[in-house]
Formats: structure tokens, C-alpha cells, sequence
């Protein structure tokens, strides 16, 4: 009570909202509101332990419950304390000896908006008998797992592991983080296979920049550290920056191996560095004795494919020490489609299901040319739009800005015997153009813009949509039989790989 008396003396308004109380009887609790008294009962027949928070001077101990005991009183409780009495009784006032008069509902609904919580009580997740964080990791929660973490749970380095690999295979990034952080805090944080996991998963959630903070901190490292930075750069992009890091990793005198080699062409495929990839390759068995692996070839035919030299592609596959394999084939196909080498593309099928019958591509025949309404998605409205494709009368102005921007219209994809000028304005009718077309001037500008389309995106249109999306600024979402085409700044989101 004297702690109660120095609440009244104080006068704090800001104090006068809600204050709890310790009292003698356990299924108690005194709250003193707006200079009212108010005893409310519960119903514990579990006898668990009650925090009360007050202002008198009782040791912290006392304030808290257990910690062997994680549980805690629920918000539905809360809720039964605040519940109307259902048989209201006058409370006295204990400053006037007096009644004091119930506010009305309308008193009482500003009252309770006025006292917020400033604290809302959560229910922690409590590992069940049996359960532990690999558990919860195969199940995919992996938010639980974090919610254990942070009640002071232990974790080991298998733990940290299969923590880790789920939030890189589900790109979970602001959980990675979290966990990063936990790894920080606990013994293992200098163990070099978890700082190699933890760089693994930023890799493969997009975030080389984490992969780096990593990297740079780490204590210690092993080849695999490396090697895991050079790929993470190679994949999301970045191939500039893992070949930077190769040559610093050859000047500190370390020894690279053939997965290596696999992330510095990779790198190398991604910038288009073609000399350069044929110089790494060369060095592998010169400079540092190690033969290259079929794996190392196909890395070569990307460098090659990606670039667009397919030629050259067919050529090196042509000087192979060994028999080409179906995998070998099957990658200077679909580099040809890419880029439009029809010739090469048929060799190149025809070889591939000779050696696997399995990889043969049913072709459709060709209906007869009909009318038919072309679909797109628009987004923000859910609904499916549909328009009938009519013949848009041609635009110089408008194919001129596009030639500016360094579009040429790659007539190879007409197969009509018709002359060049014909072609180019064959093209401008393909349907996802005019599907483009369409949503440009029906949408509002700035939003996304996604088109379905069921046949194969041409190279030529592919070319042509990521210039319409620089020119208006807008993000391009192309979905063909293949896969989806994210057009954004001039960019494709497969890497025109298709």
C-alpha cells in the first residue's frame, strides 16, 4: 500500500492510466484507473505464477516468472479481464466516501482508445516433446525456428546448418539476416563451414552484399570460400567482380581446383568475356595441371553461346578430345534457338535425340492462319481483358525512335519469301507486340504489364520488347511457352537464355 499511496501523491497524469498492484491473495489483481478501484477475480486452477508490475521496491525475482516455466498468460485472458460485468454493482470512491457514478458505453469506448497498450503480450513458440530446430526446419517453419532462437535456445552447428539451407533454397533473406545474427552471438560464429553456408545462402537469396560482409569478417578461410564467392558472383550478375576476386586470390598464392575454374567461367559467360574465358580455360592444365571435365566444356559453350558466337561454339565442340554427350548437344541447340541459327539448331537436335530418343521435341504442324482474340493480364484489375488484334497502321516515328535506341529488325525469323522491307513490317504484327501495344495505352503509366503468350517469344520480338521497356520506363512481364520474361531498363531477367 505504500507504493499505492505514492502513485496518489505523485499526480502523474501520465501514471493515473493503469497501474497494477501486488496483493497478498494470488487470484487478485488491484487496478487503479481514473482515481477508481477496481478488484477483479480469475480462474488459475493451474496455479501459474503472476507478473505484477508495480513501484515499490520488491526484488526483480519477484516481478518475474521462472524462466524454466516459458509460459505466460494469454491475450484471451486479457480480453475476460476488460469484459463488461454483467451484473454491475456501485463501486465506492475512496476519496469522497462516496458512489461513484459508471460511465456510459460512449465514456467507456473513448476511454478504452485513449489506454492503448504501449506492450502487446506475444505467446512465444514452445518446442514440443520430441521437437527440436532440425524438426522444424524440415517442416518449413522456418519463423518458429527463429522464434526458439530468440528464447535463449542453444543451437548447434547442424542446427545453424539446415537453418541456413532453408532460407537459401526458399530465398528467405530478412530470416537469413536474423539468423546471421544469432550465429554472431553464439560460439560458432568463427567456424569457417558455417561462414561457407551462411555465404552460400546470401549467394543464392541475390545478396553478394552480405555474401562480402561475410566474407571480409571471416577469421579464417578455405578454398571453398572462394570458390562459393567467385559462383555467387557469377550467378547473380556480377561476373566483373569474381574474376576481380580470382586474381586476388592468385596473388595471395592459393591453389585453385576444377570448381574453381567452373565459377571463373561461369563469370565469364555472364560478362560475355569470351578471350578471357579461352585464356582461364588454357591455364587450367598449363599453368596449374589440372585436366578439364566435361563440366568445364559445357562451361566453355556457355562462354561461347552467350556471347552469340555459335558458330564457334559448333566448332569447339567439333575439336573435343571425346564423343560430344547429349548435355553437349542439347546446349548449342538452345544457344541456336537463342540466336536464331536455324541450320545449327536443326544439326544440332538431329545429333541429340540420335544419342537420346527420349530428348526428341514433339512439333506441332502449323494450323491454318485464323482469327483469334489475343489475351493479356493487366495488373491491378482482376480480371482477364480480352481485345480483338487489329491491323495497326505503320508509324516511321515510332520505328524510328526504336532504331535509335539500337533496335534492328532481325528479318530472320520471317520465313516468308518476301522482300526485306516486307519482313520488317511483318514483325511489327507479331502478337505480343500488339498485346504491349494495347496495355500501354489502356494501363497507367509506371505499372507492371504482363502479357501470356502460348506460343515461343521470337528473338527478334525478345530484342524488341526490352528496348520498348527502357523507352517507357515500365516493367515488362512476358509469359511464353517456355517460361516468364521479366523486361525491366532494357534487361531480361533470363539473361537471353531462353
Amino acid at each position: 500500500m505504500a507504493s499505492f499511496m505514492a502513485i496518489q501523491r505523485a499526480g502523474n497524469p501520465m501514471l493515473s492510466a493503469l497501474y497494477k498492484v501486488r496483493s497478498s491473495n494470488p487470484s487478485l489483481l488491484h487496478f487503479k484507473s481514473h482515481k477508481t478501484i477496481k478488484i477483479v477475480s480469475f480462474h488459475n486452477p493451474q496455479n501459474l505464477p503472476i507478473k505484477c508490475l508495480c513501484t515499490s521496491s520488491v526484488p526483480n525475482s519477484y516481478q518475474r516468472p521462472p524462466p524454466s516455466d516459458p509460459r505466460v498468460f494469454q491475450r484471451q485472458n486479457q480480453n475476460q479481464w476488460n469484459a463488461p460485468n454483467p451484473n454491475p454493482r456501485p463501486i465506492p470512491n475512496n476519496r469522497m466516501g462516496g458512489i461513484a457514478p459508471r460511465p456510459n458505453q460512449n465514456q467507456r469506448d473513448s476511454q478504452d482508445q485513449n489506454q492503448k497498450p504501449e506492450i502487446e503480450v506475444r505467446t512465444p513458440y514452445v518446442l514440443a516433446p520430441g521437437e527440436d530446430l532440425i524438426s522444424l526446419c524440415r517442416e518449413g517453419k522456418i519463423r518458429e525456428a527463429i522464434d526458439v532462437l530468440g528464447q535463449g535456445f542453444a543451437a548447434d552447428p547442424r542446427s545453424f546448418f539446415a537453418l541456413l539451407s532453408v532460407c537459401g533454397e526458399s530465398k528467405l533473406l530478412e530470416e537469413g539476416k536474423k539468423i546471421h545474427d544469432f550465429v554472431v552471438r553464439s560460439p560458432f560464429r568463427a567456424d569457417i563451414q558455417i561462414n561457407n553456408k551462411m555465404i552460400e545462402m546470401y549467394g543464392k537469396c541475390g545478396s553478394m552484399n552480405g555474401a562480402r560482409h561475410v566474407f571480409d569478417r571471416m577469421p579464417e578461410r578455405n578454398l571453398d570460400s572462394w570458390n562459393l564467392m567467385i559462383s555467387g558472383f557469377a550467378s547473380n550478375g556480377q561476373g566483373d567482380d569474381g574474376l576481380q576476386l580470382f586474381e586476388q586470390m592468385l596473388k595471395l598464392g592459393l591453389r585453385p581446383d576444377g570448381e574453381t575454374f567452373l565459377g571463373v567461367l561461369s563469370a565469364c559467360a555472364s560478362v560475355e568475356a569470351v578471350e578471357e574465358g579461352f585464356i582461364h580455360f588454357d591455364s587450367m592444365k598449363k599453368d596449374h595441371g589440372i585436366a578439364p571435365g566435361i563440366e568445364h566444356y559445357l562451361g566453355m559453350i556457355d562462354v561461347l553461346g552467350k556471347s552469340g558466337h555459335v558458330i564457334e561454339a559448333e566448332e569447339f565442340i567439333e575439336k573435343l578430345p571425346f564423343e560430344p554427350t547429349a548435355a553437349i548437344w542439347e546446349a548449342l541447340m538452345n544457344f541456336a534457338r537463342i540466336h536464331g541459327d536455324i541450320e545449327i539448331e536443326d544439326r544440332a537436335e538431329e545429333l541429340l535425340v540420335g544419342l537420346d530418343p527420349s530428348r526428341a521435341i514433339t512439333k506441332i504442324p502449323t494450323p491454318p492462319p485464323k482469327r483469334r482474340f489475343g489475351i493479356n493480364m493487366l495488373e491491378g484489375k482482376n480480371r482477364v481483358g480480352e481485345y480483338r488484334a487489329a491491323i495497326i497502321p505503320k508509324s516511321d516515328e515510332k520505328s524510328g525512335q526504336m532504331k535509335q535506341m539500337g533496335y534492328v529488325p532481325d528479318t530472320r525469323y520471317v520465313l516468308h519469301d518476301i522482300d526485306q522491307e516486307a519482313k520488317e513490317q511483318a514483325l511489327l504484327y507479331h502478337s505480343e507486340r500488339l498485346a504491349i501495344a494495347y496495355g500501354l495505352i489502356s494501363t497507367p503509366a509506371r505499372t507492371p504489364l504482363r502479357i501470356i503468350k502460348n506460343l515461343r517469344v521470337c528473338g527478334d520480338c525478345h530484342n524488341a520488347i526490352k528496348i520498348m521497356s527502357k523507352i517507357v520506363g515500365r516493367e515488362l512481364i512476358v509469359r511464353d511457352n517456355k517460361r516468364f520474361h521479366h523486361f525491366k531498363d532494357g534487361k531480361c531477367s533470363c539473361g537471353d537464355y531462353w
